[in-house]
């Protein structure tokens, strides 16, 4: 969960030291204090994008650090991404005035794309306009797939999907451009055909390179190793015989000065390697000979790949390569021209899809009979008495989401017909509905804190009492913070932040504090009396905060 926030120079906040506890904590403020800044600020570190908006007036930078608890499933994906698995996760944020960002994770920098992905593990956020995207028929989907828990279904239909629609694609292809496709592939087997004539080796070029080189230069070869045979062992007066003759020397002067002993050996060692020259020499003259004839099957060889080599503006010494190059380039050739083949494999790929999708739209008729119940029970208790709400299910068009349009419908009062949420909720039963859906989605909510900012706009009365018990309640559950306008849900809160703003020095600026138990009781007082504050105002807040 989440155990403290540290904001400095973001919008009108110079700095904010914040610590959190478990349970339902809310945030409560006049408008325009800042009480959103707060969540803006945190949502930076879980990797929504920024600029240099966010700087406070005059400042340099922007920095917002937030500290977690670590699971042990956020701990293997640290260890995955080789990132410091530590007790604390602390996730930070530094925007400068270029509007450049630059994120990290307990010290080590990371990209945005691993802020978001860590921050899946961490929190859900409930904006205070998730009403108004509650009306997209792709929000109304996503929302019954969340509470359904899909995700693992929905991924299996996107992967057929994009796997049958490529094949689609290459079958429309491959049926359009069949002349240049024949084209292509006349050529191809042009060029494999003058390659498979030649049938180089991988290593050939450099093969018959060497071997051309020794057969061409044979003559001196021989007479060259010849040569040296008699300059080092042969001759009169040979290398071996003076360095013989020096070593017996050595030899008896050792006697009478031992400190000669280094030549001795020096002059050994020049015999034995004497003597292995010798030898290897020997070896080579019974090896090399003459071979006219097959100096010129090796330069009739040369010849050809030099030729074919210049046929395909290459260097001899690609040949090899190109070949098996354009061998696969013929392989994939004949599979995208293979429309027989492509029309199997497309009829295979789509009953694949066909398939998971049908699974899909059966897990979430299951999970839109649920939620209906669900929701309708909810509205019961947000003055919506004999309201219903049902989530409608039909066929649509083949999609990487699957086959199904989803539809909300509501009856906002007993006796009448359910009818699309778009056409006949009135924004405070939509503000309702969607808080509703927020807080049943939340409870199965995998993350351990959730964020609710201002999703009671619209509601008050007796209706805000049953929110706030409803966010206190699943405050049971998990670590929640809420941005509220309402007394009554301020006051079931566990932990109170009063969130004020001031001028200093013609510049606004924005504190944010920790409420005591009588500090408490003023802020509730002031959320529900206004400006002046009145003996009857508090003892009605102190009602509420004993409820």
């Amino acid at each position: 969960m989440l155990r403290a926030l540290h904001i400095r120079d973001f919008v009108i906040v110079t700095e904010a030291e914040l610590s959190f506890d478990s349970g339902f904590t809310v945030f409560s403020g006049e408008t325009g204090a800042g009480k959103s800044i707060l969540i803006d600020a945190l949502a930076l570190t879980l990797g929504e994008r920024a600029d240099a908006s966010v700087l406070r007036t005059g400042s340099a930078r922007a920095e917002i650090s937030a500290v977690f608890d670590v699971s042990p499933t956020l701990s293997q994906w640290l260890t995955e991404h080789d990132l410091s698995a530590e007790e604390a996760l602390v996730l930070r944020r530094v925007v400068d005035a270029q509007g450049r960002s630059r994120g990290y994770i307990n010290g080590s920098a990371v990209t945005l794309t691993q802020l978001r992905e860590v921050g899946e593990h961490l929190v859900d956020i409930h904006g205070q306009h998730a009403h108004q995207s509650l009306l997209r028929a792709d929000s109304q989907r996503d929302m019954v797939d969340a509470h359904g828990a899909h995700q693992p279904l929905r991924q299996q239909v996107a992967l057929a999907w994009k796997a049958w629609r490529k094949v689609e694609r290459q079958l429309s292809l491959s049926e359009q451009d069949a002349s240049a496709l024949n084209a292509a592939r006349e050529r191809l087997e042009w060029q494999l055909g003058e390659l498979d004539r030649l049938s180089l080796g991988p290593t050939e070029w450099d093969d018959v390179t060497s071997e051309q080189t020794r057969l061409a230069n044979a003559q001196s070869l021989l007479d060259g190793a010849a040569l040296a045979l008699g300059c080092l062992d042969e001759n009169e007066n040979s290398a071996h015989q003076q360095i013989v003759a020096a070593l017996q020397k050595m030899s008896q002067l050792l006697r009478h000065d031992p400190a000669l002993r280094s030549v001795h050996e020096s002059l050994e060692s020049a015999r034995i390697s004497i003597s292995e020259a010798v030898s290897d020499l020997n070896a080579y003259l019974s090896r090399v000979e003459l071979d006219p004839e097959r100096l010129a099957v090796v330069d009739e060889r040369m010849r050809n790949i030099f030729d074919l080599a210049r046929k395909f503006k290459t260097e001899p010494e690609q040949l090899y390569t190109l070949h098996t190059t354009l061998r696969a380039e013929q392989e994939a050739l004949s599979a995208s021209t293979d429309i027989e083949s492509l029309r199997a494999q497309a009829t295979a790929l789509k009953a694949e899809y066909q398939s998971h999708a049908r699974a899909l739209t059966s897990a979430r008729r299951k999970a839109a009979a649920d939620l209906g119940k669900q929701v309708t029970k909810a509205m019961q208790t947000l003055a919506m008495e004999g309201g219903q709400f049902s989530v409608a299910l039909s066929e649509g068009p083949d999609s990487g989401q699957g086959q199904d349009v989803v539809e909300f419908l509501v009856a906002g009062h007993a006796g009448t017909s359910p009818k699309p949420l778009v056409k006949v909720a009135s924004g405070g039963e939509l503000a309702r509905i969607s808080l509703a859906l927020s807080v049943i989605a939340s409870r199965a909510a995998r993350v351990p804190t959730l964020i609710f900012d201002e999703v009671d706009s619209g509601i008050g009365g007796a209706v805000a009492e049953v929110v706030g018990n409803l966010l206190r309640e699943l405050g049971m559950r998990h670590q929640v913070l809420c941005v509220t306008h309402l007394p009554q849900v301020a006051a079931r809160g566990q932990h109170h932040f009063q969130v004020s703003k001031q001028q200093h020095e013609g510049v606004t600026e924005s504190t944010i504090s920790a409420l005591d138990a009588q500090a408490r009781i003023e802020e509730v007082a002031r959320m529900l009396g206004g400006i002046k504050i009145t003996a009857t105002t508090r003892k009605h807040a102190q009602e509420l905060l004993d409820v």
